[in-house]
């Protein structure tokens, strides 16, 4: 599975103080550890929610160029602001990225799919509309249409597509871990070319024990055909999980990855 270490995230409060403060020392740290835990993508998303629209562009584009200074493991480039998105794009210098996200809405998709064209990466897309996060997995798969056909026009490959199911925390909506687990199926059932990523702590907010809901839900959604998950890769006990289900749903080639994780 392809994963996405999720700690360079400035709404973590650690991680805040670290791009307010420009900690490169710091922030190199923590990439580093997230590098050696074997990330495929490392998250950088740098909105304090302090600070205006030039603030956020200046931290994108120091976090980029500092973690890629010592870091060879790819970013995921990740803001709302397509400007922010931009500025972090520029600034790895041509090395390979992810884009997260964009969303089906017209503005949203004018704003940020022209940026993976040009810049001929993967993006992300979530599935989500004007109304916000849809109720049903039809809704949430018509969203990730509109996506893809509007890449297409782009001329961005289906394969190029990494579309996020979303996740609403059961403690708000009991049925909510079940919608996401079908819309992963709907999304790999009409695109089978496109990819399923998602942020896996969201589904236990507000509740105890969190690990374990983390580990039972990730091992749902692979076997759902789950491709990739926004995670916490320093986490021994949720990794293990990921590879435990990778050799069940026969993802894992003579159980090689789950030996290597577990000598």
């Amino acid at each position: 599975m392809i994963t996405i270490a999720e700690k360079i995230n400035a709404t973590i409060p650690a991680t805040r103080r670290i791009i307010e403060e420009r900690d490169a020392a710091a922030l190199l740290d923590l990439a580093e550890r997230q590098a050696a835990a074997g990330a495929d993508y490392i998250d950088v998303n740098v909105g304090t929610g302090h600070g205006s629209g030039a603030d956020e562009i200046a931290a994108m584009a120091w976090a980029v160029s500092t973690i890629q200074e010592k870091v060879a493991t790819p970013l995921c480039i990740d803001s709302a602001d397509a400007a922010v998105l931009e500025a972090g794009l520029a600034a790895r210098q041509g090395r390979p990225a992810l884009i997260n996200s964009t969303k089906a809405t017209v503005e949203n998709l004018a704003a940020v799919a022209p940026l993976a064209a040009r810049f001929k990466l993967p993006l992300v897309g979530l599935a989500m509309d004007e109304t916000g996060i849809p109720p049903s997995a039809e809704a949430r798969l018509a969203a990730c249409w509109s996506i893809a056909e509007y890449c297409a026009e782009l001329g961005i490959p289906e394969e190029n597509l990494f579309f996020d199911p979303l996740v609403v925390p059961v403690s708000t909506d009991i049925r909510q871990g079940q919608v996401t687990l079908e819309t992963i199926r709907a999304i790999k059932g009409a695109l089978p070319k496109a990819k399923t990523v998602l942020a896996v702590s969201n589904i236990s907010f507000g509740l105890p024990q969190r690990k374990r809901l983390n580990g039972a839900f990730i091992q749902m959604a692979v076997a759902a055909g789950l491709d990739g998950g926004i995670l916490n890769v320093l986490d021994h006990d949720l990794m293990g999980a990921i590879r435990a289900a990778e050799v069940l749903v026969g993802k894992d080639r003579h159980c090689r990855r789950y030996t290597r994780f577990f000598r």
